[in-house]
């Protein structure tokens, strides 16, 4: 099958040559993961783009909703039927016994889970290694009695409306939209605040300490938060349309000694952070390993 032209799904063998379709189509739309995702939102379609990730990976099946909401978003509304019939063929194929030595899409799973095994195991063990986060952050100083949050019992007292996320250690800065290299979609840094407008930053309560971080710009419309998980791009905030899906942060002042600084918590032991504690502008935010340093603490205050 030719790599040049329009697609063929009709003409795919395997789960490879279907996938590598998918991409080809992907790149004749001309369209990122994110424009996908809104387009395929502006039509009331689901397209979340880590999902499609995966399936252009060849890390997992497409299903068939997705599929279809994909082939639509790229410009062939009228073949999603090809689409599709060729995705069952494929499908049946597999399931009465692949040739040898062919790719399916059971065994990239398979595959891929056995590999997301193995860095759970090294996640897990980083976690409870107190030795080798010393070693790694040994040049940010840890403060004593200060660095943690409050009693899980302290009702964080935040503002309503439109509000600055300032970092304790950058506090001319907020945060906000920004780039890194390794991925061509807007992610959470740290920019000077005069820098921030016309977007705005707002907190959604969703009940006790949990909120959503929303951001809003005129042009782009709502987008929340949300903690990306495939590598290289691992604890990555990315704003996204789909808010009902966004990241929960529980947000508990830091100490009961200093108001208005407060720790932004996934779950009990993942934080949010500034990449190694940088003051720089343009440092993205990560969620990392809770470790009770500074930079891990925000200023959350009234937008002027």
């Amino acid at each position: 099958m030719g790599i040049t032209g329009e697609p063929q799904p009709q003409q795919t063998t395997d789960a490879a040559e279907f996938v590598a379709a998918l991409r080809r189509l992907k790149d004749r739309s001309g369209l990122t993961y994110r424009q996908l995702e809104e387009r395929a939102a502006e039509h009331g379609e689901v397209l979340a783009r880590s999902t499609l990730a995966d399936v252009l990976g060849g890390k997992t099946a497409p299903r068939p909703e997705l599929l279809a909401a994909f082939v639509r978003v790229c410009g062939q509304g009228d073949r999603v039927g090809d689409w599709l019939a060729a995705r069952e063929r494929i499908s049946r194929q597999q399931a009465a016994g692949p040739e040898s030595g062919k790719p399916t899409w059971r065994a990239r799973l398979t595959g891929r889970r056995r590999r997301l095994g193995l860095l759970a195991g090294v996640a897990l063990l980083s976690l409870v290694s107190v030795t080798a986060w010393a070693l790694v952050s040994a040049d940010e100083p840890e403060d004593t009695g200060r660095g943690g949050s409050a009693s899980p019992g302290d009702s964080p007292r935040l503002p309503e409306g439109p509000v600055q996320i300032r970092p304790v250690l950058a506090q001319d800065l907020c945060l906000t939209e920004g780039y890194v290299q390794r991925y061509d979609s807007q992610v959470a840094v740290q920019r000077p605040c005069d820098e921030v407008a016309p977007q705005t930053t707002t907190l959604e309560p969703l009940g006790g300490h949990a909120f959503r971080i929303q951001w809003f710009r005129p042009d782009q419309g709502k987008g929340c938060l949300t903690v990306l998980t495939e590598k290289p791009l691992t604890g990555l905030l990315e704003p996204r349309n789909a808010c009902a899906h966004g990241s929960r942060f529980r947000i508990e002042p830091s100490s009961a000694e200093e108001g208005g600084r407060y720790v932004f918590r996934v779950d009990d032991q993942t934080c949010l952070g500034i990449k190694h504690g940088d003051t720089s502008t343009g440092t993205e935010a990560l969620l990392e390993p809770c470790r009770g340093h500074r930079s891990q603490q925000f200023i959350v205050e009234a937008a002027p």
